[in-house]
């Protein structure tokens, strides 16, 4: 669980700003759960540099709440959870600053949506929310306010953990909190998880992804895993911590996603059969398929370059899809290219009327 947040200040002095704005979204991964945003008084002036950039001015704040009146509902709501911001050690510190005003000691784990960028998205030209955002045709709209950035790093972190394969953002983000039972765990786990076609991940108390299972009903299929008595099956029960999982929308993207997760991570307690590969070229070399998403104003795409699968994706806005160098920047490049050229040879042969866009 994530609480995604971004925080307005007075500017000033290291360590002596305070905050005139607040939103934090707390996010499962998946949706937003719950959402807090207010207007906070700082009890000094703003500067007016900072006036001109956010639009907040000292006369707006009058009668907002001071920040012993919010703490409560933030400590609250980032109970239990990693902050993700957008340069997280700003914002961390910020926090931090206020609730060591008022005597709490307030420790929570961070991750940073621009070390993450650099890393997943790179060759960027800029890094800043709103240049990164218009690169990756992410809509923004109140700029420089606390719930349009807020916002737009929900967005931007969703993106960042679709293209995160490694699955590194959730396995250091998961804590060991739960000393009940086995048994008593498994069924807190299955009442968590959704009736949605997808991929699901076993993760042990380190955090490690020892087993990946895919389905149509990722309840059902982790009740099946949850109750079979197999010794691989019995392995698993006992080391369960954690399942997290992702929604795929559609058939062919629940197999590229399983069978190219399989080979990058490797999960102990998976048989990673190797597919047998197929060395056949595409009808057509340079071309988009374009799939049922995950909700209904999203569709899933594939792009096929020079008959190589270059990446797979989820977009919800007609331009993304028109313009290719947006598009390379929103999917998920594809490492195991023969690999994914078998699964979605095969997907093309067995199906008919896709809709494919040739360019």
């Amino acid at each position: 669980m994530y609480a995604i947040l971004d925080i307005e200040t007075t500017g000033g002095k290291f360590n002596e700003e305070g905050i005139t704005e607040i939103a934090i979204y707390k996010f499962d991964g998946h949706t937003t759960v719950d959402q807090f945003v207010s207007l906070v008084n700082p009890e000094k002036p703003i500067q007016e540099f900072v006036v001109k950039l956010t639009g907040i001015n000292n006369k707006m704040l009058r009668n907002a709440p001071k920040f012993f009146e919010v703490a409560k509902r933030i400590v609250e709501i980032t109970k239990d959870v990693t902050l993700v911001a957008h340069n997280a050690e700003f914002d961390a510190r910020i926090l931090k600053t206020e609730f060591d005003r008022l005597g709490f000691d307030y420790q929570r784990n961070s991750i940073c949506t621009v070390e993450l960028s650099r890393k997943l998205i790179p060759d960027e030209n800029s890094y800043s929310l709103g240049k990164l955002c218009k690169s990756l045709g992410i809509p923004m709209s109140d700029r420089h306010r606390a719930s349009g950035d807020a916002l737009a790093t929900v967005q931007l972190f969703k993106l960042l953990l679709d293209k995160d394969n490694n699955k590194e953002i959730v396995q250091n983000s998961i804590k060991y909190f739960d000393n009940r039972d086995v048994k008593d765990k498994m069924n807190a786990i299955l009442d968590a998880i959704p009736d949605k076609m997808g991929i699901y991940y076993i993760h042990n108390a380190d955090g490690k992804v020892i087993f990946i299972g895919r389905g149509h009903n990722l309840k059902s299929e982790v009740t099946k895993l949850f109750i079979k008595q197999s010794k691989r099956a019995i392995k698993i029960q006992e080391r369960v911590d954690t399942v997290t999982y992702q929604f795929t929308g559609n058939e062919l993207f629940n197999r590229l996603k399983y069978h190219i997760e399989l080979e990058t991570l490797q999960p102990k307690y998976n048989f990673n059969k190797k597919k047998k590969l197929i060395d056949q070229h595409f009808a057509h070399p340079d071309f988009i398929l374009q799939l049922k998403g995950r909700e209904i104003d999203e569709n899933a795409l594939i792009l096929v370059e020079k008959d190589e699968v270059i990446g797979y994706g989820y977009t919800n806005l007609s331009f993304q899809e028109s313009q290719i160098a947006i598009l390379k920047s929103l999917l998920t490049p594809i490492e195991h290219k023969e690999l994914a050229r078998t699964i979605v040879k095969n997907y093309l042969k067995n199906n008919t009327g896709l809709k494919i866009k040739r360019f």
